[in-house]
């Protein structure tokens, strides 16, 4: 097999990725035969194994690896007091303005770096029709009513954040965890803003998953455990094989902080539409549970029987978005490259990311080979996710594979009905080899556990 040749150093454009998310059955534009809803996306089979490798490794370095952090699920429907007490009923706004002339809504701080939808070449309010209003402020929590009856005592809203579930919850988690701070809560769950200007595929979304972790901290080690969620959060992305000249980290000046954060940092990547946010930590101090006490009237402070202390924790929070992540973790593998003089796209994306880890061809659909494949696709699915895939040619199966990111892909040939070996061929490098069937599963195994390294460093 020829080595790819002429890769370009960056091949990835939002375009390329929106397309072959839509071509492969990763993400598609929600209730597309209705004309779909603005900002809104289904997840396919393949971006649904994709977001939730992605989770799951979130869940492994945070509960699996640890000892200090437990799970939680709380409710996405909240009391209201929930968000009084947090400030984003109040406070939970952007500047809005509308055009009159076309109807369009637009963030009032961001007109600079929007287009007009008349006139794109310039920002909305210099179209040479544009009749925008006056700024206002726009609550951006999605408000609904609980119960048969529509009226003011039934207002309740979609949680903006997961945050507020575990701030509410940590009485209850302090008392069955047996945990003792330095501890933490973890959660994954789905968050709703309506916000005024999304965009950019699934980056910027009403409906979107978190990935959020409230550590609790007695007050005077918060600095030091500020300083450790940075780097560890940095490190899971160059772990999981994110290119660290495309990863920074990036604090917040005094200007930016929210009024309950002493620092804030946000670990950015550099998306084809520039650097933005993947994930931010921030010290929040013990803002949170003091408010959510004065509110609920219930105590949320930590006492400690051994020295008699009584105190309300400091929080650290790396909040993480699933969906940002794992575009991320797409545009950072999306590839292409030449073999025999066409062009491949493929997706170097890590093993333990891949949406399928091997995929089982039998080279044609006659001689017996299907049922041999079949056996071997047999063997392998409990061990890990697998495919069988035998339509159209072999070369075109390949190429399909490698736009997916599956990382092996193994051909069973007329050679394995004689000596029951298969070719393993290898998506980043293009090596084969033979492995004999019994092999197989420990040997595919291995290799998926084994360090790796994105091939475009």
């Amino acid at each position: 097999m020829a080595e790819p040749t002429t890769r370009p150093t960056d091949a990835a454009t939002m375009d390329k990725i929106v397309a072959l998310c839509k071509r492969r059955g990763f993400v598609f534009a929600s209730s597309e035969i209705y004309g779909g809803l603005g900002s809104t996306y289904d997840y396919g089979h393949y971006g649904v194994l994709l977001k939730t490798n992605v989770k799951n490794e979130w869940w492994r370095a945070m509960v699996q690896e640890r000892d200090d952090i437990v799970a939680l699920d709380s409710a996405i429907l909240q009391h209201p007091r929930t968000w009084e007490a947090s400030g984003h009923l109040a406070g939970f706004t952007d500047p809005m303005v509308d055009c009159r002339t076309c109807g369009q809504r637009f963030r009032a701080d961001h007109l600079a770096d929007l287009q007009c939808p008349q006139k794109p070449s310039r920002p909305p309010g210099d179209g040479p029709s544009c009749d925008l209003t006056e700024a206002r402020d726009f609550n951006l929590m999605f408000e609904t009513t609980m119960g048969p009856v529509k009226d003011s005592g039934a207002t309740v809203y979609l949680r903006p954040e997961t945050a507020q579930g575990i701030f509410v919850n940590f009485k209850n988690v302090l008392q069955f965890s047996r945990k003792k701070p330095p501890f933490g809560i973890a959660q994954v769950g789905k968050s709703f803003r309506n916000e005024i200007t999304p965009g950019n595929f699934v980056f910027r979304t009403r409906e979107f998953e978190q990935m959020e972790m409230e550590f609790f901290v007695p007050p005077g080690e918060a600095a030091r455990w500020y300083d450790f969620w940075k780097g560890a959060r940095y490190d899971w992305y160059v772990e999981l094989g994110i290119r660290e000249d495309h990863l920074r980290l990036r604090e917040h000046d005094p200007g930016e902080l929210s009024h309950y954060s002493s620092a804030t940092a946000d670990v950015e990547y550099l998306f084809p539409i520039g650097w933005s946010e993947l994930e931010g930590i921030a010290n929040r101090g013990d803002f949170d549970l003091t408010q959510h006490a004065e509110f609920s009237g219930q105590k949320l402070e930590y006492f400690d029987g051994q020295t008699g202390e009584r105190y309300v924790p400091h929080v650290i929070e790396p909040a993480a978005g699933a969906d940002r992540a794992t575009l991320a973790f797409l545009v950072d593998a999306y590839d292409e490259d030449e073999i025999g003089g066409e062009q491949r796209t493929v997706l170097r994306i890590h093993p333990r990311l891949a949406p399928v880890k091997v995929a089982v061809l039998p080279h044609m659909r006659k001689d017996g080979l299907p049922d041999a494949a079949r056996q071997v696709y047999a063997a392998l699915r409990g061990r890990m996710q697998s495919e069988y895939d035998d339509g159209g040619a072999i070369g075109k199966r390949y190429r399909r594979q490698d736009e997916i990111g599956t990382p092996y892909c193994v051909t069973v040939d007329h050679q394995t009905l004689e000596d029951r070996t298969v070719t393993v061929r290898e998506r980043d490098s293009l090596s084969q080899d033979r492995v004999a069937v019994d092999d197989l599963p420990g040997e595919l195994a291995a290799r998926l556990a084994a360090p790796w390294r994105s091939p475009k460093t």
